[in-house]
């Protein structure tokens, strides 16, 4: 199976130190990164969704631990807009180039502004999306916060 992603290759040429982890997508999964914490049998808040919003005419990514949900107006505030709204899945799709359920936050189309939730700081390493479905990549969390410039805040609930 090809491992490689514009999320792989962002790592790659960043210099970054990460580890792939694969497992088999179940099609019927109602959430994408309880499935993979369970699937590579790791603690849920230590793995991260990426979440893309629409704010005012711009697009920003939330990335919160899938055993939380996205504070909306947190990330909004984090970012000094009024409001956020979860973006549609097709424009999500568009805007960073991978599909729903495998949005990473490195290797986007376009680099999004990006928020994360503050809990990350809490793991040595963390998981979030290699930019498909059935694969994740582990990366230390402070590799993650300088690649994507992130904005650090409490924005899961």
């Amino acid at each position: 199976m090809a491992t490689g992603t514009p999320a792989t290759e962002a790592l790659r040429r960043a210099g970054v130190d990460f580890v792939l982890h694969t497992y088999a997508h179940d099609p019927r999964a109602t959430s994408y990164g309880l499935e993979a914490a369970r699937a590579l049998q790791v603690e849920p808040d230590r793995v991260f969704k990426t979440l893309v919003v629409a704010l005012d005419s711009s697009r920003a990514v939330g990335v919160v631990p899938v055993s939380r949900s996205l504070d909306l107006k947190a990330l909004a505030a984090a970012l000094g807009s009024k409001k956020a709204q979860l973006a549609d899945p097709v424009d999500a799709e568009r805007v960073t180039g991978f599909v729903t359920g495998g949005i990473s936050p490195v290797g986007q189309k376009r680099r999004l502004p990006t928020v994360l939730d503050e809990s990350l700081q809490q793991w040595d390493t963390i998981f979030v999306s290699g930019g498909r479905r059935g694969l994740d990549v582990e990366v230390s969390a402070d590799d993650l916060v300088r690649l994507t410039d992130g904005v650090l805040a409490a924005i899961a609930r």
